[in-house]
């Protein structure tokens, strides 16, 4: 057919073909959108490693840039471990697991509930896996679990009193690690380890000034004996966008105070350190998060995201582009080398570009003020848990007692009705 078409245009000129003129003139469009669709999809990897018999613990992986990433490691035979707030049981869960071990022919696909929302579900899930007489083996670590509060939402805190964003986006991270620290100390010098940090170009904008200029008190002021010292301090001003980046900005300062915590550990092999810390940013990309924020959390956002969807599908990544830079962090050799704490974006090393992330004192104002924060929010959560497991009781009690009292009148009831027969029968013999 092609063939037909340019001999005839070659003999019979290119008015002889139907509709030649309004075709020639859609494809340097067409040409155009391709261009700026490559544009915006950014680079992809183009590292390889050897992932059999890697062992991966990744939070959420089950959406988005971290189920690309999870699809990507799985099919190149990496043991992936699931972080995920779903009970094991969950429908969901299990067929997303069936569907990824179908999709890349790998069974070693397995998952822990974990609530990044509860410290405690965090603490319980960690305690586990470094309780064991020989560690467990972790080659990698991806940390993708993310949320961001709509535009014009409302500020929200976890049960156990944190700010959510705060929460998710940081000292959940904050505590898995602190916990984990210890098994990924532990593992074999000529093992390829690596902690890899999903974080986002917003950082630049966020602040810890709560943290690295707390308030003050006034002059010849005296703090309320009633009012015992918070470490859960709140910052100069809330908003969504701020929320996030703060938590963001934390993440990335707290992934190189890691680095040089797990850098500083004296092996008793004296071996160096062969942890690798790295922070990967995806991008703007098609994620439900992404979704979320662009449509304000509404209905009508969402119908206005659904009328202009042509528009974010050329300029925002999918989620298998999004995760080029994760892909990259996890398999490039020239990471194998180095201090550690790498900045990646679009497949290439960046600078950061706040100086704060880099300031040790401002690390460790912020590893003291998280540690304070979790100690808290853990005895805030613990106290919960005891009053609920007290009510919980209470009303066990109260239901058997209530059970109790009507076998009782049951019992009762039944005496009575035999006495009542028996009375009847003697009255009708004496008769």
């Amino acid at each position: 057919m092609p063939v037909y078409i340019a001999s005839q245009a070659l003999f019979d000129g290119l008015d002889s073909i139907p509709f030649v003129w309004p075709i020639l003139k859609t494809l340097p469009w067409l040409a155009g959108l391709y261009i700026l669709k490559l544009i915006f999809s950014g680079a992809s990897n183009t590292s390889e490693r050897n992932m059999h018999g890697k062992v991966v613990m990744v939070t959420g992986g089950t959406s988005g840039v971290g189920e690309a990433v999870v699809r990507d490691l799985a099919s190149r035979g990496a043991q992936i471990v699931l972080l995920t707030q779903h009970p094991l049981g969950d429908p969901f869960i299990v067929e997303y697991i069936d569907d990824i071990r179908g999709d890349t022919d790998n069974q070693l696909i397995t998952a822990e509930q974990v609530d990044l929302a509860s410290l405690h579900s965090i603490r319980t899930f960690a305690t586990r896996w470094i309780d064991n007489a020989r560690p467990r083996r972790l080659d990698m670590v991806v940390l993708c679990a993310n949320t961001i509060t709509p535009s014009g939402g409302k500020l929200d805190s976890t049960s156990e009193g944190v700010e959510l964003n705060w929460q998710i986006n940081y000292l959940a991270n904050f505590h898995l690690l602190s916990i984990l620290s210890p098994a990924l100390r532990a593992q074999p010098p000529d093992r390829d380890v690596r902690v890899i940090f999903g974080t986002c170009s917003s950082y630049s904008s966020g602040d810890l000034l709560h943290i690295t200029q707390p308030a003050q008190p006034r002059p010849g002021s005296k703090p309320a004996k009633s009012q015992p010292k918070k470490a859960a301090r709140e910052p100069t001003q809330f908003s969504p966008g701020n929320a996030y980046a703060t938590s963001k900005l934390a993440l990335a300062t707290f992934a190189l105070a890691f680095q040089k915590h797990l850098s500083s550990y004296a092996r008793p092999d004296k071996s160096p350190m062969n942890t690798k810390v790295l922070l990967a940013d995806p991008g703007f990309c098609r994620t439900p998060g992404t979704r979320r924020w662009l449509t304000w959390g509404s209905l009508f956002g969402l119908f206005l995201y659904l009328i202009m969807y042509p528009f974010w599908w050329l300029v925002l990544k999918s989620p298998q582009m999004g995760a080029q830079s994760f892909l990259h962090a996890a398999m490039a050799e020239e990471y194998l080398r180095g201090e550690g704490g790498w900045m990646i974006k679009e497949v290439q090393k960046r600078q950061f570009s706040r100086d704060e992330v880099s300031d040790e004192v401002a690390q460790k104002q912020l590893w003291e003020y998280s540690e304070q924060m979790v100690q808290e929010a853990e005895k805030r959560g613990a106290e919960q848990r005891a009053a609920t497991k007290r009510h919980e009781k209470e009303e066990k009690e109260e239901e058997a007692a209530v059970k109790e009292m009507e076998d009782y009148k049951a019992k009762v009831g039944k005496q009575a009705g035999q006495k009542k027969k028996e009375g009847g029968r003697r009255s009708k013999k004496v008769g």
